[in-house]
């Protein structure tokens, strides 16, 4: 059993909810993907290995992943969501161009340091942050 296999069946019997071969399929499916990714290309993936599994078991297995730390949510653009697999993954930002879709994944000590920085000042104690800027990437500006 992998580690964020034993990670999902105690969060699901933290909250008294069954790991089901539908559950297991779809987190064996998240964990294969080592991209940016939404409800539409694990439902593809998931056909492709001869799963017969619904978008609506998706749809409801995915919050379930986020929440136990094992897939965050990176955008919301132009109502599609798009994820990642994040367990063992150190902490990054994205960048989103809406023209061609590009995701920039970047990480800087400095912004890191002043949202710490923005916290203390007001008495806030963070436990997670997400930045997402949204914008037109090198080649589609030049264009």
């Amino acid at each position: 059993m992998s580690t964020e296999e034993k990670t999902f069946r105690e969060f699901l019997r933290s909250k008294h909810l069954r790991f089901t071969p539908e559950r297991n399929a779809i987190l064996k499916t998240v964990s294969s993907l080592r991209r940016h990714f939404g409800i539409d290309d694990i439902y593809d993936k998931l056909r492709e290995r001869g799963n017969n599994i619904s978008r609506s078991s998706i749809y409801r297995t995915l919050p379930l992943l986020e929440q136990c730390g094992l897939i965050t949510q990176t955008f919301r653009c132009l109502d599609r969501v798009t994820y990642e697999h994040s367990f063992g993954h150190i902490h990054h930002d994205h960048m989103l161009c809406i023209k061609c879709g590009k995701v920039i994944e970047f990480r800087n000590e400095k912004i890191e340091k002043l949202q710490e920085q923005v916290c203390e000042q007001f008495g806030f104690k963070a436990i997670e942050h997400r930045l997402g800027i949204k914008g037109y990437c090198k080649n589609c500006r030049r264009r």
